[in-house]
């Protein structure tokens, strides 16, 4: 098959659409025709030598993807070839073909074509798990994200507002302002312009890290939980424990690739029974920026990295 494969450490250019071995899959794995992936910013650390992928993951980068099935292994429940489907990925999914376990492959949600569907895995069950399952973010309360404009951020404001809650986005420009009120927000903030710590917020969902750190407490309601779970402002921070206990706040921090299968696993089931029928009746959609075929993976992430995108970018075979 052919996969994308970097070649060293470095810009986008060092990704090259070349032929590497077809997976094949074991012991509870399900082999997926790849009719498409998305670019996270995970790929992009990966690329520049950052952040590599778990023991055991594939080196090919791609953290989700859409297709139909071709194979199963042994012990696997529910899934037979010819399905259509979406995964959670290690790694991977820049290829023709990957192999993922089967805890981690979704069925296609109604009402979405099979590319665009590769734009959901990685933003919802992030989203799902740090926000509802983490944080038990609850109907009426407020939840204050980050990056409204970001895949996860664009996922995060429709989900909120699908749960019944208070939404406040983050974004650097008054265009991406504009699109986070159309998406749902109730409130959006130029971050260039205007101070965020003065809003009061039950959840907040962080991409920044270290540089919001103090701003993210201040903007803590009493009884408020801070997910951090991105370090593009830096990783590491001074914390004001005194302010924490005064606001009986709670901080965590989480990752989604490195987490063990059972827990991806209990984390796409979740998504499945109570995200998907959402979808289903329309309310919520994968925001798209663009689709671009997988060799032009470069292309995608010199457009990632450029910020001037809103949403997801798809890379379809």
């Amino acid at each position: 098959m052919r996969a994308i494969v970097i070649r060293e450490p470095g810009g986008p250019e060092v990704l090259d659409w070349q032929e590497v071995p077809d997976p094949e899959p074991s012991r509870g794995e399900v082999l997926i025709d790849v009719a498409a992936s998305a670019v996270n910013r995970a790929d992009v650390l990966q690329r520049q030598g950052f952040y590599p992928p778990p023991k055991g993951a594939s080196e090919i980068p791609g953290l989700e993807c859409s297709g139909t099935v071709v194979a199963v292994g042994a012990d696997v429940e529910r899934i037979k070839p010819g399905d259509e489907v979406c995964a959670l990925l290690a790694g991977g999914g820049y290829a023709e073909r990957v192999a993922v376990p089967w805890q981690q492959v979704m069925p296609l949600p109604e009402g979405l074509s099979l590319v665009d569907a590769a734009g959901l895995p990685e933003v919802v069950c992030t989203v799902w798990s740090n926000v509802f399952m983490t944080a038990r973010l609850r109907r009426s309360e407020t939840l204050l994200v980050h990056g409204g404009t970001s895949g996860i951020g664009t996922m995060a404001i429709q989900l909120a507002k699908a749960f019944g809650s208070r939404v406040i986005a983050t974004a650097g420009s008054p265009e991406k302002v504009r699109r986070c009120l159309e998406l749902g927000a109730d409130e959006a903030l130029n971050y260039r312009e205007e101070d965020f710590s003065t809003k009061q917020a039950d959840v907040i969902l962080d991409i920044i890290g270290a540089a919001y750190l103090k701003k993210n407490l201040d903007a803590l309601a009493v009884g408020g939980r801070l997910v951090v779970i991105g370090m593009q402002g830096g990783r590491v921070g001074e914390l004001d424990l005194g302010k924490l206990l005064a606001k009986r706040a709670s901080v965590s921090a989480a990752g989604l690739r490195a987490r063990p299968v059972d827990e991806k696993g209990a984390i796409c089931a979740g998504v499945v029974r109570d995200v998907w029928p959402l979808i289903g009746a329309g309310a919520i959609r994968p925001v798209i920026e663009a689709r671009m075929p997988m060799r032009d993976a470069a292309d995608a992430h010199r457009l990632l990295e450029s910020g001037e995108h809103i949403g997801k970018i798809l890379l379809f075979r």
